[in-house]
């Protein structure tokens, strides 16, 4: 008898193991997949073009039913599954169907926070993390009118660049200081704001969201100092958390996350887990590379491999507004025994910072230029020395290749240059 496998989710993370499952072992499975959303998998990425006009729905399909039907996999959409029986090997789906598995894939993705204010729940007021928020966003778009997004993270710059294409006024509230602080370092946050101002959208820092205002319909954001910003939108853009319940309620190990081993089995071996949902020596992951990964080593596992395993992953980041480049990569803080060096052409608005601690890239922040982006992050990851290279590094792969007399050659120069400090941290 083939062994059932069940998989509960359908986002990016569960379609490329299944990917790879098929195509390593087509005959090991039965698969049944359970999707809460009531259609195929797509490409989430690609949801801030489709809410800016620049792609629909069809064009971030990632496998269609057809595919599905190729490899026998059978699809439940909008079937969220609410109960496992771990003794029984069972699952529970929203519509009171009772499915057994042999071996179980949790891959039940990440929920938005929703900042508990007074008055969240009002109508108009969304979170951003599918299609059918992008839906409802793009119509509430249709009628014009302000918007204001909350978070002034990835999400929440490409949810406004999105409105603001869609002809709403829109003005971006953050926490901090500066926007995408987790990402970049307060000089390219800054430059970011100007270049996101620049784009007319209105930019608020610094600021606490204190009340969603409205009666039977979002009409503004009240702010802890005081000031309404009127709205007929709210955008939540605050953060996720792993979507953790099911697991939880199942009796499987939970921290932040569904607790996993580098072979990616939760607590119960014959239940695994992988992408936003889980949480690996004690890191959960929200970025998509991380997430494939973790696919490519479950499917190996499936498939018979007992060595295939997950060590982690050093993430980069990238913002997908168009006209705006930046990149950034590991860890970018100042701590006592590291050193960063930075170039910065001001007329140029271009920014690049590389973090070192003894002769190893620990961080990399880039704004404007990110055509290096790639090889910094590649001696990142594998922790390559830099010796050879520390006093040009900064001016990029190029300059390395090229071996020019005049590493000044490799950037565009200009008056509003500042030549490369290193700064040392204290």
């Amino acid at each position: 008898m083939t062994a059932r496998l069940v998989v509960v989710g359908n986002g990016m993370a569960a379609g490329r193991m299944l990917e790879h499952l098929v195509a390593a072992a087509p005959a090991a499975f039965a698969v049944t997949v359970f999707n809460a959303e009531p259609r195929v998998n797509y490409d989430r990425i690609l949801l801030s073009p489709v809410l800016a006009g620049e792609k629909h729905y069809p064009d971030i399909v990632i496998h269609d039913d057809a595919w599905y039907a190729r490899h026998d996999i059978t699809l439940r959409k909008a079937c969220p599954v609410t109960a496992i029986d771990r003794a029984a090997r069972t699952v529970t789906g929203a519509d009171g169907s009772v499915t057994p598995y042999d071996v179980l894939v949790l891959a039940t993705g990440s929920s938005p926070i929703v900042l508990p204010v007074p008055g969240h729940d009002l109508p108009g007021v969304i979170a951003y993390r599918d299609l059918d928020d992008v839906a409802a966003m793009i119509a509430a778009a249709e009628s014009g009118g302000r918007a204001v997004v909350i978070g002034g993270g990835l999400l929440g710059l490409e949810a406004a660049a999105g409105l603001r294409a869609r002809g709403m006024a829109v003005t971006v509230v953050h926490l901090m200081p500066t926007l995408m602080e987790r990402q970049l370092d307060p000089a390219a946050g800054r430059l970011l704001e100007r270049a996101i101002r620049g784009r007319g959208i209105a930019v608020v820092t610094g600021a606490t969201t204190a009340a969603i205002l409205g009666d039977r319909h979002v009409t503004g954001v009240r702010l802890a100092d005081g000031r309404d910003l009127p709205a007929d939108l709210v955008v939540m853009a605050v953060g996720i958390r792993p979507h953790a319940a099911l697991a939880k309620a199942a009796g499987l190990a939970v921290a932040r996350g569904i607790q996993v081993d580098d072979g990616l089995a939760t607590s119960d071996r014959d239940i695994f887990a992988l992408g936003e949902c889980v949480e690996h020596r004690g890191q959960c992951y929200g970025l998509v590379a991380p997430l494939y990964e973790m696919a490519a080593v479950l499917a190996a596992r499936l498939a018979g491999d007992t060595t295939a395993a997950y060590r982690g992953s050093v993430t980069a980041t990238r913002l997908k507004v168009t006209g705006i480049d930046l990149y950034s990569a590991g860890d970018f803080a100042a701590t006592p025994g590291r050193d960063a060096i930075v170039l910065q052409h001001n007329a140029a608005g271009t920014y690049q910072r590389l973090v070192l601690e003894g002769d190893r890239i620990v961080g990399v922040v880039l704004y404007g230029d990110v055509a290096d982006g790639g090889w910094f992050f590649e001696l990142l990851r594998e922790g390559r020395s830099v010796a050879a290279l520390r006093d040009t590094l900064i001016f990029g792969r190029r300059f390395v290749d090229t071996a020019r007399p005049d590493p000044l050659e490799s950037v565009a120069a200009g008056p509003a240059m500042s030549a490369p400090a290193t700064e040392a941290a204290q």
